[in-house]
């Protein structure tokens, strides 16, 4: 058996918090499956909680501190943990990056910009100035970093299995500058190649395919009904309604049979990287 990964409690608020919860568990020499007994809550949710990967539901803080006699000690700090959970996300995207280390598989449809989990950080400090110019510097970096944080489930062992569909405008019409769109193109290759994920490119030249009109990520999980996030430019919705869920999966394997085969979608993106390395290059 493998050694038990100990939560690094400095490392931020919600790790302090599950390290907590950790300790004070096993100080009351109780099992997970002991801990989340009539909590209405698997046993996934509370270790994950204690790693620091998930984020501690109120109702799940309150039958902890009932069990381990704590005066309320999870319920007080329970919102602060959440709150530095969601630090550089809008509210309406707080959950997400819990669902997606969670995920078995994550299916991208980016028709307006390249997905987050692809992006480098000067795309994400690009997009943030653009989409909002008046935001502060500061709160820029905090998203940049929040973004970039949210790819590290790639070096998961159990991270998703990641399927992306690009409209090949976004390797077209340039975001960056040369060099900066060469590496931008050159992680996403690197990135679909190393975690054996599937990328497909959306051709010019389809006028007419489902989902044109926006975003969709579709995610299925282990022990959790599907779900479908779309999102806007200062909004987003989950949905889980079946009958809509299973529209959107219709729509997507559609899109994946108008897609170019994800070899030479995948090549296209490797030329395009060295046409921009070529092309930055003649500019200096």
């Amino acid at each position: 058996m493998p050694p038990r990964k100990e939560p690094d409690a400095s490392a931020s608020v919600p790790c302090f918090y599950g390290a907590e919860l950790r300790y004070l568990r096993e100080e009351a020499g109780l099992t997970l499956e002991q801990l989340a007994e009539g909590s209405f809550r698997g046993i996934s949710l509370l270790s994950q909680i204690e790693r620091g990967e998930r984020g501690m539901p109120m109702d799940l803080a309150l039958h902890c501190d009932k069990v381990l006699k704590t005066n309320g000690f999870f319920k007080r700090h329970c919102e602060t943990a959440a709150k530095a959970r969601r630090a550089g996300h809008p509210a309406y995207f707080a959950d997400i990056p819990d669902l997606e280390k969670t995920a078995t598989t994550i299916e991208d449809w980016a028709p307006f910009v390249l997905p987050g989990l692809l992006q480098t950080e000067a795309y994400v400090r690009t997009l943030c100035r653009t989409a909002k110019p008046w935001d502060e510097p500061e709160n820029v970096e905090v998203k940049v970093r929040a973004r970039i944080k949210r790819a590290e489930i790639w070096k998961r062992k159990d991270r998703p299995a990641y399927w992306a569909i690009l409209r090949e405008e976004l390797i077209r019409s340039p975001l960056l500058p040369p060099e900066e769109m060469a590496e931008q193109l050159e992680h996403i290759a690197n990135l679909i190649q190393s975690t054996r994920g599937i990328l497909q490119i959306l051709p010019e030249t389809a006028s007419r395919y489902p989902l044109m009109t926006g975003m969709a990520r579709i995610m299925t999980f282990p022990d959790a009904p599907p779900m479908v996030w779309s999102e806007g430019p200062f909004s987003g919705e989950s949905i889980d309604y079946p009958p809509l869920v299973t529209d959107y999966r219709r729509s997507y394997d559609l899109l994946r049979a108008a897609a170019l085969p994800p070899e030479a979608s995948l090549a296209l993106i490797k030329k395009a990287a060295r046409d921009y390395r070529n092309e930055s290059t003649q500019e200096t």
